[in-house]
């Protein structure tokens, strides 16, 4: 069972991110032919022949917009994975999402005002959620980090966010 919770990409923002993302693009569907797409709506794999969408997301945006924050230059958008129409959520499933032995993973820490406040390479040891479970709980030992982005390293991507519990 994980520690910490890893949060999708909240259902209301999913809806506005279907019909124009953060970029401003409207977002174009596609059937997924070989599947393997991070999902960032329910936090698993795409399969194939399911209905996608890559949209532009910005994360912390969305976050300070939420609590008031003033990210600054800090805030980033990039591409993310989605499935074209709402799909319930993940499923509770006791791993973290994207879970690979060996893959690398920035966890990127972030102040309450959205501010980076350090971060960490991680690759994912032989229990990937042994891995993820040392690095939040590093990263919360810091009484100034409010959230914990998880990026992949090979493409840079937003792959899922955790809270201080």
């Amino acid at each position: 069972m994980t520690t910490y919770a890893a949060r999708p990409v909240p259902t209301a923002v999913l809806a506005e991110l279907r019909a124009a993302d953060d970029a401003g693009s409207v977002p174009v569907p596609y059937a997924d032919a070989e599947g393997g797409a991070p999902l960032r709506c329910c936090l698993r794999l795409s399969v194939p022949g399911e209905r996608i969408a890559l949209v532009s997301y910005a994360p912390l945006r969305r976050w300070a917009a939420e609590t008031g924050a003033e990210p600054g230059a800090y805030d980033e958008q990039g591409p993310v994975f989605v499935h074209a129409e709402e799909c319930g959520g993940p499923a509770p499933s006791g791993t973290y999402p994207f879970e690979r032995v060996g893959a690398l993973r920035t966890v990127r820490r972030y102040d309450a005002g959205g501010r980076i406040v350090g971060g960490r390479l991680l690759e994912l040891p032989e229990v990937p959620r042994e891995g993820f479970d040392g690095a939040f709980a590093e990263a919360f030992a810091d009484p100034a980090v409010a959230l914990v982005h998880v990026r992949a390293v090979e493409y840079g991507c937003f792959q899922f966010e955790v809270r201080r519990p």
